[in-house]
């Protein structure tokens, strides 16, 4: 696609006028109605929206996971249909087009039409024009307590309105991008679906060969007829959690010269034991000494929020609470294929949770998860075994997973292209060709 020919063509000479976002929107920060009061969470009727819904079902709600009473509603007002809102703190740019009438909490700004652009705007267009505001946030934030969006750019963000002095032309431009939009959507969930069902088929195949593989008969073995020991893990490796000086929030623990990576929860991948190439948060020269030093090739895993999750760490770091340690070994092993154990071991504990999400566990529970010890040799066998699978199945850099990724960056692609109107004033959004001039 010629971004320059089908951008004139389409707006046929008119030209673009430029607005505030404040100019055109009304925006109010939402909140989270007094957790203290029953009476404001009891019978609720009023959709109230969190980050979980967009996750859960989409960025174009009708319906809200949590509902709470009239009577939480602040001065009686609630956020008008067909507004947006977008996360401007937490998980900056997250974004979703609200047709109902609403409340939303507070890591979200609300976005609602001044009643004088009511009939300028397509609402859909607005929503696709906010992966550009998006993209803004992310890269334009302020580190107080935690990271949220300068609002002062934010309000003077620009925002366009196709050929002006024409509302029905303008509503006609608008409504071809969202055409166009609205199909090239389609299409790539429909191909990202396709290519994911294939990805789980993959991945529940790896699954099966690797329990087979990392699955001994306790029973045999206690009766002494295998050539596997079972151990306490507490017997197998020595273990300790990681700290971090308290509060979280607070500014100094982050960043600056001499700043090393930090590792939290979040920084450890979902598959092949890895760590995250960046960690989220560097933690500073100062908060150092209040933390605990991981040298590369060490074995962790998470014990809170998101638990089971094992990486050997690929470079030296400083890890998190949340995250227990492995410092040395008391039995010949290999790291790999204790990782896998550990992983194994965690997946089963979450299947015995019967649909419960289970979000930490004890020290006391941790110590005593029994590992199988085969010979050094066989250890090594399954690991090689192992290895060859996973590469197949989950490699980022290749296969599924990098289609996958490859089909999204395509799809943004596009969609900014369709949404980069020439003339863009001078703190606005970038035509890919203004960026590769």
């Amino acid at each position: 696609m010629n971004h320059l020919s089908y951008m004139e063509k389409l707006l046929d000479g008119v030209e673009v006028e430029w607005k505030k976002l404040a100019d055109v929107f009304q925006l109010k920060n939402g909140y989270t109605p007094s957790k203290s009061k029953k009476e404001f969470w009891e019978n609720g009727t009023v959709p109230w929206f969190r980050m979980d819904d967009i996750r859960e079902n989409g960025q174009i709600l009708d319906e809200s996971l949590q509902k709470v009473s009239e009577s939480a509603i602040k001065g009686g007002k609630l956020f008008p249909e067909n507004s947006i809102i977008i996360a401007t703190s937490a998980t900056i740019g997250e974004h979703a087009l609200i047709r109902v009438p609403f409340l939303a909490n507070q890591r979200f700004t609300n976005l609602s039409l001044k009643p004088v652009y009511k009939d300028t705007f397509n609402n859909k267009f607005i929503f696709y024009y906010c992966f550009m505001l998006a993209d803004w946030c992310k890269k334009n934030t302020t580190m107080s307590s935690f990271a949220s969006v300068d609002m002062d750019g934010f309000k003077k963000y620009p925002f366009p309105i196709p050929c002006p002095n024409d509302p029905k032309k303008s509503l006609e431009i608008q409504a071809e991008i969202v055409r166009i939009l609205d199909a090239f959507t389609a299409m790539t969930a429909e191909l990202t679906a396709e290519l994911t069902a294939e990805l789980n088929m993959r991945k529940k195949q790896y699954n099966y060969y690797r329990d087979q593989l990392l699955s001994f008969d306790l029973s045999a073995d206690q009766a002494g007829e295998g050539e596997v020991e079972w151990k306490n893990l507490e017997d197998v490796a020595s273990f300790r959690r990681g700290s971090f000086p308290q509060p979280y929030g607070n500014s100094e623990w982050y960043d600056g010269e001499g700043c090393m990576p930090f590792v939290q929860v979040a920084d450890v991948a979902d598959f092949g034991f890895t760590l995250h190439q960046t960690t989220k948060q560097k933690i500073s020269k100062l908060a150092q000494p209040k933390s605990v030093f991981v040298e590369k090739g060490t074995v962790v895993v998470s014990l809170q929020g998101t638990i089971g999750r094992v990486a050997i760490t690929q470079y030296d770091s400083y890890v998190d609470r949340t995250l227990a340690i492995f410092t040395s070994y008391k039995e010949d092993i290999n790291k790999k294929y204790f990782a896998h154990q550990l992983k194994a071991k965690f997946d089963l504990e979450k299947e015995f949770a019967r649909g419960s999400t289970l979000k930490t566990i004890t020290k006391q529970e941790f110590s005593k998860f029994q590992i199988p010890i085969p010979p050094i040799e066989e250890q090594n066998r399954i690991v090689a075994l192992l290895d060859k699978f996973d590469t197949l199945t989950h490699s980022i850099k290749e296969g599924l997973p990098r289609e996958i990724e490859l089909r999204q960056k395509q799809y943004e692609y596009y969609r900014d292209l369709l949404l980069s109107f020439p003339a863009s004033p001078a703190g606005g959004p970038k035509s890919h060709s203004d960026e590769a001039a």
